[in-house]
């Protein structure tokens, strides 16, 4: 199988399940940002295993998962969103609770800071707070598509907007505290 169809050398891409879309549509926009905050976690969990921090890699690994849900989601017009399946290719309430969880877990044994934090103080840190920028992006950039009445579905923006609390909140609990403070 060859990686290139040469399809999308006209400035199209193909949705799941059908359809094209300009590289440049909000959509595309949307589900290519998912993507690249599944490969910024990637160096989280990179960087995590390298300092034998299994607990910290399998959430983020649990979190790369359900990205690749919300991107499903995002990647299919709606005419063929009858043929997403829950938690597979369907965000769901339960993500959303599921998040809200493990932040409140999270909160309860490692306190938030009340200062800003400047990110940098470990490598794996540093990463989950790349990856939280880039869904804080991906966040508004779904924001966008329900403007425009083609994400009519509000958890997949639910679900981001909760993703980057936990991923600041996760960021802070492998820092275990050694974070630089900065006053604003």
């Amino acid at each position: 199988m060859k990686v290139y169809t040469r399809r999308g050398d006209d400035g199209t891409t193909g949705l799941l399940y059908g359809g094209r879309v300009d590289k440049d549509d909000v959509r595309t926009a949307a589900y290519g940002t998912t993507d690249e905050a599944v490969s910024a976690l990637g160096l989280a969990r990179a960087h995590l295993a390298a300092a034998g921090q299994d607990r910290w890699h399998d959430a983020v690994l649990a979190v790369q998962r359900e990205l690749f849900v919300v991107g499903a989601q995002l990647a299919t017009h709606l005419d063929h969103w009858e043929r997403l399946d829950p938690g597979v290719s369907r965000a769901t309430e339960d993500m959303v609770r599921r998040l809200e969880q493990a932040i409140d877990d999270l909160t309860e044994t490692h306190p938030l800071p009340q200062e800003f934090v400047v990110p940098g103080q470990e490598p794996a840190g540093a990463a989950l707070d790349l990856a939280r920028t880039v869904i804080r992006r991906a966040e508004r950039q779904v924001v966008s598509m329900r403007r425009l009445d083609i994400c009519p579905d509000d958890v997949p923006l639910r679900y981001l907007n909760r993703l980057s609390d936990y991923l600041f909140v996760l960021a802070r609990a492998v820092e275990g505290g050694a974070y630089t403070r900065t006053r604003a």
